[in-house]
C-alpha cells in the first residue's frame, strides 16, 4: 500500500499499483515495483506501514476504518480503538426483529456441527425404528458423546460474559493441541 503526501498531509492512498497523474505527469502503475522508495519519494508516494496495535479479529469485534498519518517522512496507517460486537441478542424495540449475538450465533454453528456429525449415521436410528436392527453399541455410544459434547459446548459458550472470554474458548494450546472449548469425538470406523 501506497501513499500520496501533498502538503504535508496524505493527499491519496492506493491499495495497488495503478497508474496515477502528480501534477501534469503522468506515471504507469509499474513505478511502484520498479522504482526504488527514494525515487518514488521524491515525486511524493511513500510506502504505507501499517500499525496494527489496535486491529481486533473481526470475527468479535468492529475495527475502525484505517486513518493515514505522514510524519517525519514516513505515513503510518493505524486503526482506532475496537469495538466489541454484542454477546446477547437483541431486539428491536420498534419492528420488534431480533439480532442474534455472538453467543446465539456461536451456538447455532455448534449446532448445525453437531447435526452434520449425526446425520450421515442417522440410518442406524431410522434402521432400528423399522425393523428393530439394533444400532451397533459403538455408534450409540458416539451419537451419544456428540450430544453431550454439544451441549457441553453450548453451556461454555452461555458462560461467557465478555467477547474475549468467547474468543478464549477456540485458541488452541500449544502444548496439549487442544482448546477450551473441547473437541468432537471421532465417529467408529465402518
Amino acid at each position: 500500500m501506497w501513499a500520496l503526501v501533498e502538503n504535508d498531509s496524505v493527499s491519496k492512498v492506493y491499495q495497488n499499483p495503478k497508474a496515477i497523474t502528480i501534477g501534469d505527469v503522468n506515471y504507469p502503475s509499474n513505478i511502484f515495483s520498479l522504482w526504488s522508495s527514494e525515487d518514488l519519494e521524491a515525486i511524493g508516494i511513500y510506502e504505507v506501514v501499517v500499525d496494527n496495535s489496535n486491529w481486533k479479529n473481526p470475527e468479535y469485534y468492529i475495527n475502525t476504518n484505517q486513518s493515514f498519518v505522514y510524519l517525519n517522512g514516513v505515513v503510518t496507517a493505524s486503526f482506532g480503538n475496537a469495538t466489541a460486537k454484542a454477546l446477547d441478542d437483541s431486539t428491536d424495540p420498534d419492528t420488534g426483529d431480533v439480532t442474534k449475538g455472538l453467543k446465539s450465533t456461536h451456538k447455532d454453528v455448534i449446532n448445525s456441527q453437531a447435526y452434520g456429525l449425526l446425520q450421515p449415521n442417522d440410518w442406524y436410528v431410522v434402521r432400528n425404528a423399522d425393523d428393530g436392527t439394533a444400532i451397533p453399541a459403538e455408534w450409540s455410544t458416539y451419537r451419544a458423546d456428540v450430544r453431550t459434547t454439544a451441549a457441553d459446548m453450548v453451556a461454555k459458550i452461555e458462560a461467557v460474559t465478555t467477547v474475549d472470554e468467547l474468543a478464549a474458548l477456540y485458541v488452541y494450546d500449544p502444548d496439549t493441541g487442544t482448546r477450551p472449548l473441547g473437541e468432537w469425538p471421532t465417529p467408529p470406523s465402518e
